[in-house]
């Protein structure tokens, strides 16, 4: 597959012209790829009105996937993840979208800059702030109770592995009318899985993927797919909508990047992946032979309950490090690996290695966690997220309106939402996640 992008970025590279045109640094620097970085100038296209090498590289990442388009973001999938929701919103007073509660806090603040509203849906037997696998029906019962919604969004994969059934939940929003929208930041490698296991083939109609997470990308690069079973008006205004949120100086170092994946998928890539995912799973099988409780569906993650096994996800992981193995996650009870064919077999070797050399334990008893948590919601997310605010301590948060969305990061997985009010419950996870202070509505 050609590599548009990257070809011109480095034809431009290696020739003579003198640069009177930005960056600064005039393609010179001690990182070595300073001669890669350039702005839009005559041939290098533009990401928001793009006709040369940028659609070129678009169209073929369109193929690859199965879309109507897909379109390419340099600020990862919070760009497109806010482009998603003012398509489906745009001119909708008073939208509403129904929302697994396991959302990152960028859908937040997309909801906040939108003035639109969440109304939660909670998935079953949960526990734990960072998982939200979503099933049909309860999509189907939300709705029931919810039919005023213009869209449904989920996460999946979540961030333990755990992945949603997205086609259920399609066959679902299908049948009522309503686009499903889908934050696959962590699994845009599912499309090359024998069959796809990418939101896309399975009925969403637009999704987002960070294709750094998974993929041979450098930081920020990421797709919005949409469906070729969605509304046209979806591709008309996408660009459009993009452009509202996004910088007007994308990194062509990013572009390059998504611009060289394409080729990187189009050669192989489904083996190699095959080949992983069975290397991930012996692995898998291993530790829970030697005593580890492996958890989630996802293929390229490796989720421990570190308190099966007698200890803190703390502890496991300052004892990883120690050996030095730096891993994705970890808090009081889990641990969260990510692997892709990038990875090597003597990367296997020495973290299988390493975990077998800690002795087993007694398991830890888990607090559980209850996320049904229910604040009393008294101002909209909008209102609060752009109100008056004051940091104060979790000991005096109790009864006080939430501004800010409380997260720890990672995951960035709002425990208490804008606009909401403060509980017991949700003071006992501040705690948990070890968070001090939080952003709450300034009192006049």
């Amino acid at each position: 597959m050609k590599t548009p992008i990257y070809d011109f970025l480095k034809e431009y590279a290696e020739g003579d012209s003198v640069r009177f045109h930005m960056p600064g640094h005039k393609g010179k620097g001690p990182l070595g790829v300073e001669k890669y970085d350039i702005t839009e100038f005559c041939g290098a296209d533009n990401l928001f009105s793009p006709d040369g090498i940028i659609l070129e590289s678009e169209n073929y990442a369109s193929e690859l996937f199965g879309t109507a388009h897909s379109f390419f973001s340099t600020e990862g999938s919070t760009l497109a993840i806010k482009t998603m929701l003012s398509i489906v919103t745009s001119g909708k007073s008073g939208a509403k979208i129904l929302a697994g509660r396991g959302a990152h806090k960028s859908f937040l603040y997309a909801m906040a800059l939108l003035g639109v509203e969440p109304t939660w849906l909670y998935p079953e037997n949960s526990t734990h702030l960072c998982s939200s696998a979503v099933s049909g029906l309860d999509v189907e019962s939300a709705l029931k109770e919810n039919s005023d919604v213009c869209a449904v969004y989920v996460t999946s994969p979540d961030y333990l592995g755990n992945i949603s059934d997205i086609e259920g939940i399609a066959k679902v929003c299908k049948k009522r009318g309503i686009p499903l929208l889908v934050d696959n930041a962590h699994g845009a490698y599912l499309n090359f899985l024998n069959p796809s296991r990418h939101p896309i083939a399975l009925g969403a109609s637009m999704c987002c993927d960070s294709a750094h997470k998974t993929l041979p990308v450098l930081t920020g690069g990421a797709y919005l797919h949409i469906s070729k079973n969605a509304p046209s008006e979806y591709l008309d205004s996408a660009r459009r909508m993009a452009s509202v949120f996004a910088s007007t100086s994308p990194s062509y170092l990013i572009l390059g990047s998504l611009d060289l994946c394409n080729a990187y998928l189009a050669d192989g890539y489904s083996v190699k992946l095959s080949d992983t995912v069975k290397k991930i799973d012996k692995v898998k099988q291993m530790l829970s032979d030697f005593g580890y409780t492996v958890l989630g569906s996802e293929p390229l993650k490796i989720v421990i309950d570190a308190n099966d096994y007698g200890y803190s996800g703390v502890e496991i992981a300052s004892h990883l490090s120690k050996n030095k193995i730096e891993i994705e996650f970890f808090d009081g009870e889990y641990l969260v690996l990510m692997l892709t064919p990038e990875n090597s077999d003597s990367d296997y070797e020495r973290l299988a290695a390493v975990l077998t050399a800690l002795p087993k334990k007694e398991p830890i008893q888990k607090n559980a966690a209850d996320l049904k948590i229910n604040a009393p919601k008294v101002m909209s997310v909008r209102e609060a997220v752009f109100s008056k605010q004051e940091s104060v301590s979790v000991n005096n948060a109790l009864g006080r309106i939430c501004a800010s969305p409380a997260v720890s990061c990672p995951p960035a997985v709002p425990i208490v939402v804008s606009g909401e009010v403060i509980t017991e419950e949700a003071i006992l996870l501040f705690e948990r996640y070890g968070i001090k202070t939080i952003e709450v509505v300034k009192n006049d």
